[in-house]
């Protein structure tokens, strides 16, 4: 239902960071940290080996431990909500709006407790949350707030990339993503201290890189301050990276207009709600989201299995990590949640989609909601 968008630049980037012997962090990784930084109008870019070890390392650095609270949607990967307990502190799930599937004010104030030190909030599939809104709600209440923006390259909030200003945001190269390096994630931010501790930790806690140590004319010997973590990306990947990076306006207009597409073919689908852009700003598409109508008898895995019947591929619409054991112990009341998770299909949309695929996947869709209304 998605594959990644690679081509022969892509392979031979790669190779020319393999010919070049230096396959570990390095030159390129710095390259990629600035472009992908520039991109989304932050100060710095961290470059990490995924989104979670982001999300881990951006909550590390803000002190956040046990006897804290993090409000997360559940609405989210599991790596949301698991970038919390990775600190030993507590996630605490909050309700989303029906429409963006985002955390709001509203919902994020309903759960705040004289614990509560931050708020991770997502931008969801792509769509934007209203960061203006949320930040001021945190700064009222004296909480620190981190952008999950997994799936956010190239959306954008009020004219500005998402995640820019951001204290710290954290970013995803992963397959399903629009710009992919294979694995790989980002932590982009403003603020030069954080960017340097970030650095120093995704690197064991060193005090000076293995590559600025290789540049250096004169003998330099590193420390270990605190520990650290091995959360590097490589060399290879950030080639690959700084290819995709540049093709990531091109990927996105192909994505809209392939969303704008499917929007058409929806209309004399009654009672289907697809995806859209909010009012703050626009998303990427990185997925494409419908609910399925109020008079649908069946369930989201009757569609899953009719639109497999007819040769489609297609996922569940985003998972509610309450309803998983790890968190199947704490407390919530998430009508909004629990009715998107089980209500929502993801509709396959790729760079390579053609017309013709849309119309099968429409057509499918249509015929398996027919036979259960």
């Amino acid at each position: 239902m998605i594959r990644p968008s690679l081509g022969e630049e892509e392979a031979l980037a790669a190779a020319e960071a393999v010919r070049s012997g230096w396959v570990a962090q390095g030159p390129r990784v710095a390259e990629f940290e600035a472009a992908f930084a520039g991109s989304v109008e932050a100060g710095h870019g961290v470059a990490l080996s995924s989104c979670t070890t982001a999300l881990h390392l951006a909550l590390h650095v803000l002190g956040i431990g046990p006897g804290d609270e993090v409000i997360v949607p559940s609405l989210s990967f599991i790596a949301t909500a698991n970038a919390v307990r990775y600190v030993n502190a507590q996630p605490v799930f909050a309700d989303v709006d029906p429409l963006t599937g985002n955390l709001t004010p509203e919902t994020v104030d309903a759960v705040i407790t004289p614990r509560t030190a931050a708020v991770l909030a997502v931008h969801q599939g792509g769509v934007p949350f209203d960061a203006d809104a949320l930040a001021e709600l945190c700064a009222r209440r004296g909480l620190a707030l981190v952008h999950d923006a997994a799936c956010a390259a190239g959306s954008t909030y009020r004219g500005r990339p998402a995640g820019a200003g951001a204290t710290l945001a954290a970013w995803s190269f992963h397959p399903r993503k629009l710009l992919t390096t294979g694995e790989g994630g980002m932590l982009t931010t403003d603020d030069t201290e954080l960017a340097a501790r970030c650095r120093r930790l995704r690197e064991h806690g060193m005090s000076v890189s293995a590559g600025d140590r290789h540049r250096s004319d004169t003998v330099v010997l590193e420390t270990y301050d605190e520990v650290g973590f091995n959360y590097r990306l490589t060399d290879i990947q950030a080639a690959i990276g700084l290819v995709q990076l540049a093709r990531l306006p091109e990927v996105i207009a192909r994505r809209r207009a392939l969303a704008e597409r499917y929007h058409k073919l929806l209309t004399d689908l009654d009672g289907v709600r697809a995806v859209t852009d909010p009012d703050h700003g626009t998303t990427n598409y990185q997925s494409f989201w419908v609910v399925l109508p109020e008079d649908y008898a069946g369930t989201q895995r009757d569609v899953l299995a009719g639109l497999k019947a007819h040769g489609v591929s297609a996922r569940r619409g985003i998972m509610a990590s309450h309803l998983e054991p790890p968190y199947a112990d704490l407390p919530a009341d998430l009508p909004v949640t629990e009715h998107l998770a089980r209500r929502s299909v993801i509709l396959p949309l790729f760079h390579q989609l053609t017309e013709a695929e849309q119309d099968t996947v429409v057509t499918a869709l249509t015929e398996t909601l027919r036979g259960r209304r």
